[in-house]
């Protein structure tokens, strides 16, 4: 709208609306400047908003009584069991519904543009506020944490109204029939049991989305060292990880093409490196899958991608710059890192009382605790949680690094996570992997552990797109 076009409608009185979808009404005609120029008031027709009918136009002449036309929700995880933090809720524009988000080893990045009428994220009790929004019928509402997203229609949205959405309706999906899911290759190891968290009573997964990587599942499970069924092909559906245990040759991880059609590698600690199943080649692979985009989780024994990088044609072994030879207690009280914005956040939504994950602003109990890594570059990753060794050293538990690793924070679009807090929450309570046994019947922890919690959180953060680490 032309400043014209602002003034004619103040001095009429008309309200003042920004067309931002179909069946605009606006004021059109000629008018004279001071050069003497006829200027044409008739604004150009803008993009209707996907789907919407009615009059799709946002109102920003609401009166004080009212407020703006907002839309309010609370966002939860799939199971609706924890508010998610920091998740993307916006109302698109243009002709059309932007397409799901593409498979595979991508550059999502928070600075990139989204092309929306309205558009907000989530606090740390996963609610948002979203205003100025269009009046209407049949109105989109995109929820989306990196390659997870809901898509909603609003049958209507009255102007210058407060509509607030049932938590039932922006739950992310539990499957693909209610939105999109990330693409997750996991490896099951012995000595965690990532799949568990994944499922129906936690995360909130329906097993339908568990398959071989040949069926319709968005998470397929492969065996990984004293895994389920150790090296078989038959892990809970799931297709083999690595060689047969006896010949152990070419694996999965050797061939890149198998890393980059997921958008997530998750790693269960496998009891020890077992290196003999990670070659040059395996750990060259996870390095170039990062630099492209690719999301990985590493629990535990998984060190060994990053302690054993060749260190003259890799970058990944400069982010631990030194390892710890010594046990600490188990369980542990640890510190959350508060040095950082999203550490805070961690902090705080650990006390909810929809979350109930601390006791004491800042710790958090871990059980099955080890206590790998002795210090990490500050430069090159983001210390989540520490272990207090002492008054003056704290270990690094949960740290985060961005790739392609020590680029510029502008040509960054992968990250990777290595913790050394069991996903599980330690035996014999946790979950656990155990060889032998068969998906998911051995997925048993009837709740969520505090550690399991703030890892849920720490998981959806990896998931989302990337915000730079500026050392």
């Amino acid at each position: 709208m032309s400043k014209w076009n602002v003034g004619l409608a103040i001095v009429l009185g008309l309200p003042l609306l920004v067309g931002l979808g179909c069946n605009n009404t606006s004021i059109g005609g000629d008018i004279t400047d001071d050069a003497g120029v006829s200027e044409d008031l008739t604004p150009s027709t803008p993009p209707p908003i996907p789907g919407c009918t009615g009059a799709c136009v946002v109102n920003t002449s609401c009166p004080a009584s009212t407020g703006p036309t907002t839309i309010t929700g609370t966002v939860t995880i799939p199971s609706g069991k924890l508010p998610l933090y920091n998740a993307k809720v916006y109302i698109p524009s243009g002709t059309s519904l932007p397409p799901p988000p593409l498979s595979g080893a991508t550059c999502d990045r928070c600075d990139a543009s989204t092309d929306a009428v309205a558009s907000t994220t989530t606090d740390i009790n996963g609610q948002f506020v979203l205003t100025n929004v269009p009046s209407g019928q049949n109105i989109p509402l995109i929820i989306k944490v990196g390659k997870w997203r809901k898509v909603i229609t609003l049958p209507s949205v009255t102007d210058c109204t407060t509509t607030a959405l049932p938590v039932t309706d922006t739950r992310l999906p539990r499957n693909q029939s209610e939105g999109n899911i990330p693409r997750i290759a996991l490896s099951v190891g012995n000595a965690d049991a990532m799949e568990c968290i994944l499922g129906p009573t936690k995360l909130g997964l329906d097993l339908t989305e568990f398959s071989t990587e040949k069926g319709n599942g968005r998470v397929n499970l492969y065996a990984g060292a004293n895994g389920v069924n150790k090296f078989d092909a038959n892990v809970g559906g799931g297709a083999t990880f690595t060689a047969p245990v006896l010949t152990p040759g070419k694996s999965w991880w050797d061939d890149i093409s198998n890393w980059t059609k997921y958008d997530i590698v998750m790693l269960s600690c496998e009891g020890n490196l077992h290196m003999e199943y990670k070659s040059a080649t395996a750990l060259q692979n996870l390095e170039t899958y990062l630099g492209m985009g690719g999301r990985v989780f590493g629990s535990h024994w998984h060190q060994g991608w990053i302690r054993n990088a060749n260190p003259t044609t890799q970058q990944i072994q400069r982010v631990v710059t030194g390892w710890n030879p010594t046990a600490g207690t188990d369980p542990a009280t640890e510190n959350i890192e508060l040095t950082f914005p999203k550490g805070n956040a961690l902090a705080d939504w650990l006390m909810l009382p929809t979350v109930t994950g601390s006791t004491q602003r800042g710790k958090l109990t871990v059980g099955g605790a080890r206590y790998s890594v002795m210090s990490v570059d500050p430069k090159l990753t983001q210390r989540w949680v520490t272990y207090p060794q002492s008054a003056t050293v704290a270990l690094p538990q949960y740290f985060s690094f961005n790739a392609p690793i020590g680029a510029t924070a502008s040509a960054q679009c992968g990250q990777m996570v290595f913790t050394d807090l069991h996903i599980s929450g330690g035996q014999p309570t946790g979950d656990s992997s155990p060889n032998g046994g068969t998906f998911p019947t051995y997925c048993k922890a009837p709740s969520l552990s505090p550690q399991e919690k703030a890892l849920i959180f720490m998981l959806f953060d990896l998931t989302n797109c990337l915000t730079p680490i500026v050392g």
